[in-house]
């Protein structure tokens, strides 16, 4: 479920026949709580403010949007935050890029990119310069109807993406520029049948295993996660195991304990979470029983799981509940304990990333049209407000690096 605009559990509306955006169109809305949108023209980072203070540590961010939606961003958002306060500034936009819902960086750093997510679907890589200016390299067509989801596999040399209107995935080689190749597999979710309610395979996430020997791909249509390998000559997935959940569960998103052992899936339509064991040797998944949220009675969306880089904790964000999640990861990663949730800040918390150093959680609202921070309490995984929420247009990816 990714736009707010939905028939029910699950269903997704196409983006498409809408205007061209306009190559030098400012970003509304892009700013601090504080602070008058910041905007400029593509490749131009803002001045840094004159100040007597100690320079902060900043580090780049990048925000998501749907281009096409009422009140939409017109591009990818570029911001900053500071490492020690969370405060987040708008430095601008990349223009030109069709409904970017979500954003994933190259292991080098240098290139980010992105989902078109549309009816004739498509990824874009954008290079990113020293100062915070950002180019767009190119769009390449994934063969499926509005992707939702995409990651670089470990290696760099290849992109995967989800799409979530024809149930497919794709692959595509990333050249040493980081530019992309012409896609080079497309694998269609088959099988088997749609679960409940359900017209289709809807892809929602691909991602590498943590040991890199696998692919996986979560399907809320066919409560499937399909695990194959990636032939990394060819690019080409080959699949070797599948693991499906209760019907009418709807899985989105999965996210691996840092051991490689254990993954956490969260189901959209039922709002619950399963811990799942996983065998780097063969790829397969073994699902356990469903567990709580914590939301209580009520329409709630699971969306994102993220866990902290020691293992410790694991958070989920709520769309209905409006909150986040905080789970205690217990014996070696294999048991998920309920400890609270807290609200997110905003309305519609669609996707949330912790930062790098993993003091910082980011929380993007897409209905309110903010990104929350969080301040990570190590020792005891709590979360606490950063400070006045950053305005961005429909936010529904914030991706921190």
């Amino acid at each position: 479920m990714s736009t707010d605009t939905v028939t029910g559990p699950g269903r997704r509306r196409f983006l498409t026949g809408l205007p061209a955006l306009a190559a030098a169109a400012a970003l509304p809305g892009c700013g601090t709580a504080q602070d008058s949108a910041t905007t400029r023209p593509r490749s131009q980072p803002a001045p840094a403010p004159a100040s007597s203070a100690p320079r902060q540590r900043t580090r780049p961010l990048f925000l998501g949007t749907y281009t096409s939606a009422e009140g939409g961003g017109s591009g990818i958002g570029l911001a900053t935050y500071d490492e020690r306060t969370g405060r987040i500034t708008g430095t601008g936009v990349v223009e030109g890029v069709a409904d970017p819902s979500y954003l994933a960086a190259h292991p080098s750093g240098h290139t980010l990119y992105a989902v078109n997510e549309r009816e004739n679907g498509s990824v874009t890589a954008v290079r990113i310069a020293e100062g915070g200016t950002a180019d767009v390299l190119g769009s390449r067509p994934t063969g499926g109807a509005a992707p939702c989801h995409l990651s670089v596999h470990p290696s760099g040399r290849w992109l995967l993406s989800a799409d979530y209107g024809s149930g497919t995935v794709a692959v595509h080689p990333l050249e040493a520029s980081g530019a992309l190749g012409g896609r080079t597999d497309k694998v269609s979710h088959d099988s088997p049948p749609p679960g409940p309610g359900q017209d289709g395979p809807h892809a929602h996430q691909i991602v590498t295993s943590p040991d890199g020997g696998h692919v996986l791909a979560v399907d809320l249509g066919t409560d499937t996660v399909y695990t194959y390998r990636l032939d990394t000559g060819a690019g080409t997935l080959h699949e070797v195991s599948r693991a499906t959940v209760r019907p009418g569960a709807g899985p989105r998103h999965l996210s691996f304990h840092p051991s490689g052992r254990y993954a956490y899936l969260a189901n959209e339509l039922d709002n619950t979470v399963q811990v799942c064991a996983y065998d780097p040797a063969t790829g397969r998944l073994r699902p356990a029983a469903p567990q709580p949220t914590g939301t209580g009675p009520g329409i709630n969306h699971p969306a994102q799981l993220v866990v902290t880089g020691d293992g410790r904790y694991a958070y989920l964000a709520n769309r209905g509940h409006d909150s986040l999640t905080r789970y205690a990861v217990e014996a070696g990663g294999s048991r998920l304990r309920l400890l609270d949730t807290v609200p997110a800040g905003g309305e519609f918390p669609r996707h949330i990333a912790l930062s790098p150093p993993g003091g910082l959680l980011f929380a993007a609202n897409q209905r309110s049209g903010t990104v929350t921070v969080f301040h990570v309490d190590r020792r005891t995984g709590g979360l606490r407000p950063a400070g006045p929420a950053f305005r961005s247009p429909v936010a529904v990816c914030a991706l921190p690096l």
